[in-house]
């Protein structure tokens, strides 16, 4: 395909794309089949603490796949996984993942309030019931991300961009190290998206690492400081500043790529 598609890159000067040296997420070798057919192939992968990284490519890359086999929800034929150096297993209190908006069953009777307070219970394991303290949690995230007066709603009543932001508040309360994010940008609007946006890069401030799956390449260089590009196999991963280019677009996509660089 000859298509030429020109992507702006805004990445500021000021912007952080430089880590503290210590790894949040290693992959080793990961290979990800459905029936027989690898959709993840011999994966490597180093994630440093403190970075807001876009995974991108195409439709079928496997991207999703990936977030989900380093969270233990598909299980690789082959490879590991460590979270800061150990299995996933053995850390899983570190971790918040925030899925995409349609595996979602937003049918199920219940209110903003109670989703945001699920996002307790790792900590408190399935025996302890939420008290005060849950409580003031979960508000306060539904304050950060806009909801507060949607507390008592019912998540069916909740637009697309309401329900995102539900989600992400889940994943707030929490207090995670490392967040996984499949497309949280994805059927929202453009007001949930800065605000969304504007949230990630406060945890980033506060030495949070944020892995984001992520379609709309024209937003990659003014949203993310890291970027991994794949399809199937990994193309490139790291700096935005030094790999989002036209040579890893054109290799991931298929497409002649031009990115026009604004510093």
């Amino acid at each position: 395909m000859n298509q030429m598609d020109t992507i702006k890159n805004t990445h500021s000067k000021n912007e952080p794309s430089v880590s503290n040296g210590v790894l949040a997420v290693k992959v080793d070798d990961l290979t990800v089949a459905y029936n027989y057919k690898p959709v993840l192939w011999d994966i490597d992968l180093e994630i440093p603490e403190g970075v807001l990284m876009a995974i991108v490519g195409p439709n079928g890359a496997g991207k999703s796949t990936l977030i989900k086999a380093i969270l233990g929800i598909l299980k690789p034929i082959a490879g590991s996984v460590s979270i800061y150096g150990k299995p996933y297993h053995k850390q899983r209190s570190l971790v918040a993942y925030v899925p995409q908006k349609g595996s979602v069953d937003w049918d199920f009777p219940t209110t903003a309030l109670d989703v945001v307070m699920m996002g307790t219970y790792g900590k408190l394991g399935w025996i302890k019931r939420p008290g005060v303290k849950e409580k003031k949690a979960a508000l306060e995230a539904l304050e950060k991300v806009g909801m507060l007066a949607f507390q008592s709603r019912q998540i069916s009543q909740l637009s697309g961009g309401q329900q995102q932001r539900i989600f992400l508040a889940r994943a707030l309360v929490q207090d995670a190290s490392i967040y996984f994010m499949d497309e949280p940008f994805q059927g929202v609007d453009a007001t949930t998206e800065i605000a969304i946006i504007n949230i990630l890069k406060e945890l980033r401030k506060a030495g949070k690492t944020m892995i984001v799956v992520h379609h709309d390449l024209q937003t990659v260089p003014e949203y993310f400081d890291w970027v991994t590009f794949l399809n199937v196999k990994k193309i490139a991963t790291g700096p935005v500043m030094d790999i989002f280019n036209d040579d890893n677009l054109t290799k991931t996509y298929g497409i002649n790529y031009k990115v026009s660089v604004q510093k």
